[in-house]
């Protein structure tokens, strides 16, 4: 097998035959670990007060599975295509329309790198405390900072066939399952589920907010998902290991939250939840989460670099090593509890955007080639402004239907409504 690695590729020109390796093995065990992770966990503790185990589960259920169908559809166009995502972006705004999307998303990709590494970095922390008490070297915020955002950055610059085909497909796919098995056997050994399971939510959260809450971990890898499925051999492979992954993974991660957070987590403690997941198997299995979270922020700094390689003309690996390196500072140094709200407004562009994208690619164009139009296609991006309008209203005027399907619903119907007009123009 050759070695090749994203740094043989340019993010504007479509991948040949020869590059399109991964098979379902490896689409699956990429999306099932991109499924689980301590976002994940800590995702479901915010359904467990309100909703309960049934509730949650149900929420769960419903937003994960409508979740992967989009977001493998969505890994479907880069399979067909070649291209990365926000390259492929400009079969459907033209030419020059998928710079927008481009810049925003390397923004929230920085954004989300650095999170990630500050998640990594609270857990080992916590871990190491539990471990070698308070005021160890080994509880140092800098130390584990710095591990883990070099950790990343090497994983981003090594390119997505190296990581998958030599870490996660080998010996990283066993050890997550091995880490859930794990967490799900301590939690039917301590937990009196049967209680938790009778025991309502306390009502602060409606269904269709769980719903949303639910839907946005699988639609948050919507701008990504080309970026690793051009690689993928057929497009078949492609949607069936990236649904099915990504669904087993994260319902059973989410899940585990919910039902962590109700039977351990104790107060209001923001580590309550990491603290109940650390008294289990002695602290193993959160570590072996723990470690998985790195391929996180490997994706978001990956795809940050793909993204602004359609802008300047500069080797994949560069960008990653700079952005990786800017993903660490920002980790270090900057408070992020106001940035977290920029990137959640920066995200709620994507969910309409890849509706005007889907209808696009399978309805308007039934997947078949097509040339790049010189400009802007203007129709694709007022239905994408449409969506993005419905889902600001929705979600000031009525957070309690959700926003986020309802905003790609809507922005997907007007493109067929603009795509057909237009092409009778």
């Amino acid at each position: 097998m050759t070695t090749t690695t994203a740094t043989n590729y340019s993010p504007a020109i479509a991948v040949g035959a020869a590059q399109r390796v991964l098979g379902l093995r490896d689409l699956f065990s990429l999306w099932f670990s991109l499924g689980i992770g301590l976002m994940v966990l800590q995702t479901g503790a915010l359904l467990a007060p309100g909703l309960g185990l049934a509730g949650s589960l149900l929420a769960i259920f419903l937003g994960t599975l409508v979740g992967v169908l989009l977001l493998a559809a969505a890994g479907v166009i880069g399979s067909d295509t070649g291209l990365a995502a926000m390259a492929s972006l400009k079969l459907s705004l033209g030419s020059h329309g998928a710079a927008l999307p481009a810049i925003l998303n390397l923004l929230q990709l920085i954004g989300w790198g650095a999170f990630e590494v500050i998640v990594m970095r609270d857990a080992a922390s916590l871990l190491a405390a539990r471990a070698f008490g308070e005021g160890s070297l080994w509880t140092s915020p800098a130390l584990w900072t710095l591990v883990f955002g070099a950790l990343a950055t090497l994983l981003a610059v090594s390119g997505p066939l190296a990581f998958v085909r030599r870490v996660l497909r080998k010996w990283g796919i066993w050890l997550l399952l091995a880490a859930c098995v794990w967490l799900t056997i301590d939690l039917f050994k301590r937990a009196d589920l049967a209680a938790i399971w009778a025991r309502a939510g306390d009502g602060s959260m409606p269904l269709a907010v769980g719903f949303d809450i639910a839907i946005a971990m699988p639609l948050s890898w919507l701008p990504l998902i080309s970026d690793y499925s051009r690689f993928g051999k057929h497009a078949g492979q492609v949607f069936g290991g990236a649904a099915t992954g990504f669904f087993i993974g994260c319902f059973w991660l989410m899940g585990l939250g919910v039902a962590y957070t109700l039977a351990f987590a104790q107060g209001s403690d923001a580590n309550a939840l990491l603290l109940a997941l650390a008294g289990a198997g002695m602290g193993i299995p959160l570590l072996l989460i723990l470690l998985d979270e790195s391929e996180k922020a490997f994706a978001d700094i990956h795809s940050a670099a793909v993204s602004s390689g359609i802008l300047v003309p500069l080797k994949v690996e560069h960008l990653a090593l700079v952005i990786g390196v800017v993903c660490t500072l920002i980790a270090w140094f900057a408070p992020l509890a106001q940035y977290q709200n920029f990137l959640l407004l920066i995200g709620s562009v994507f969910a309409p955007l890849f509706g005007v994208v889907l209808v696009d690619h399978f309805l308007l164009r039934r997947r078949a080639s097509a040339q790049i139009q010189p400009g802007l296609r203007w129709g694709s991006l007022l239905a994408w402004a449409g969506g993005v309008v419905v889902y600001h209203l929705l979600a000031n005027y009525a957070p309690n239907l959700g926003a986020t399907l309802p905003a790609l619903l809507v922005s997907g119907v007007l493109q067929m409504a603009l795509g057909r007009v237009g092409s009778k123009v």
